[in-house]
């Protein structure tokens, strides 16, 4: 026990997760007189996944593409879009933070990117400071269910679940929460006589022109993924080869000797980071399994819940608790793994548990007292954590509303099984 608090106050420290769970996974294997390789064993068996390299070469793709210019190509094509009606910058951002997000699959990434390009504009058009905050700090998050998502594709392959399902199930919440979002936005810039610009063909058309190959890449993903041509290694290959052959040939905004070795280590840190993390924390869960953990855990469960809608509304309170207090891969790995018998023990579709899951994890960026983008944000637009809270709220509030819909009715994820 002792050990055990010793851990918790080192990782409040800062000490790096990677390193906290491989301790308490030896600490595990020694208190149950297990044989510690079974850590390595798991760690084998994760280098075997067939999925697996999806994760780097989306990652690659990603950030080959903000480094290259594609956030502000976006912007300007989304603005030509949209920009015309009420609220129109607001729902630019809200798209382009979505589709950015989806691509980079890291929410605070999409804050320090987009943030700084966006801000100013809100400023210019006489937005209020707190909405303005509120809307780039919550749009930070948006687009984790949408392809190529890498939380989506992890949860894949912790879980066993097709990553192509998880996918078709998340297209109809996430467009259900860009519209939630993007109506307050309409209708808070109509209050305040927030004045757009005039629709403009011609701005459309160069826009499109401009951005044209930048909005091929998630077409290729989604038409080949979801067309059942390419399986998810073979899109993120390509994704990645187009990526750079865009950025570098095409826009002519990435030097092969000077930016892309920047590019291979941002992107090494980050899969790196995830995969030491996921390698360890699936040695420690294998420990938990045969340590009876999820049977007691799910005993308890059983012992005191009596229907499907209670199981989901303390499984919503504990994974929002969760998505404040630790980063989404962790989350993932640590505690879906749990989670799968008890959901099971209550009919709940694997595929709707998913987008449950990560639909928390997603609002659990905004969620105090560790939300993760309400720290950056404070950092990122100088503003005090108490102002940041307190300008997300509103958008908080929407969010929980969007996840009560999608957990309380499974057919807006499993639309496509009809």
């Amino acid at each position: 026990m002792i050990f055990i608090i010793l851990l918790i106050v080192l990782a409040i420290l800062g000490m790096p997760l990677f390193a906290i769970l491989a301790s308490a996974g030896l600490y595990s294997s020694y208190a149950s007189d297990l044989d510690p390789v079974i850590l390595i064993i798991e760690m084998y068996r994760l280098a075997n996944q067939p999925n697996l390299i999806a994760i780097p070469l989306f990652t690659l793709a990603g950030m080959t593409m903000a480094a290259g210019g594609a956030p502000q190509r976006l912007i300007k094509l989304f603005d030509a879009l949209f920009g015309w009606m009420p609220g129109g910058l607001a729902i630019v951002t809200i798209v382009s933070c979505a589709f950015f997000t989806a691509l980079t699959g890291a929410s605070g990434v999409t804050i320090i990117a987009l943030g700084g390009l966006l801000y100013p504009l809100f400023k210019q058009a006489n937005y209020r400071d707190s909405f303005t905050t509120g809307l780039l700090t919550s749009s930070g998050s948006l687009g984790l269910l949408f392809p190529p998502s890498l939380a989506v594709i992890l949860y894949g392959i912790i879980s066993g679940v097709s990553i192509d399902e998880l996918f078709l199930a998340g297209l109809v919440p996430s467009l259900i929460l860009l519209i939630l979002l993007s109506l307050y936005s309409y209708k808070s810039a109509s209050e305040w006589q927030i004045k757009s610009h005039e629709f403009s063909i011609s701005n459309l058309g160069n826009a499109i022109k401009a951005s044209y190959w930048d909005l091929l890449l998630p077409i290729i993903i989604i038409v080949g993924i979801f067309g059942g041509i390419l399986t998810i290694t073979e899109a993120a290959a390509i994704t990645a080869i187009l990526s750079l052959f865009i950025e570098i040939i095409i826009y002519k905004e990435l030097n092969i000797k000077k930016d892309l070795p920047t590019i291979l280590i941002d992107t090494s840190t980050l899969v790196g980071s995830i995969l030491i993390i996921l390698g360890v924390a699936m040695g420690l869960t294998n420990l938990l399994i045969d340590s009876q953990l999820p049977m007691r855990l799910l005993q308890l469960v059983t012992d005191n819940i009596t229907s499907q809608l209670h199981f989901l509304i303390l499984l919503n309170i504990f994974l929002l608790a969760v998505g404040s207090i630790m980063d989404i891969f962790s989350a993932i790995i640590v505690v879906a793994p749990l989670v799968f018998p008890l959901a099971r023990q209550f009919n709940i579709d694997p595929v709707h548990l998913g987008i449950i899951f990560l639909a928390n994890l997603e609002i659990g960026y905004l969620t105090p007292p560790v939300g993760i983008n309400l720290f950056i944000a404070c950092q990122r637009f100088s503003i005090s954590i108490f102002e940041i809270v307190r300008s997300t709220l509103p958008f908080l509030i929407i969010m929980i509303f969007w996840l009560m819909l999608i957990s309380y009715l499974p057919s807006l994820s499993l639309w496509w099984q009809d």
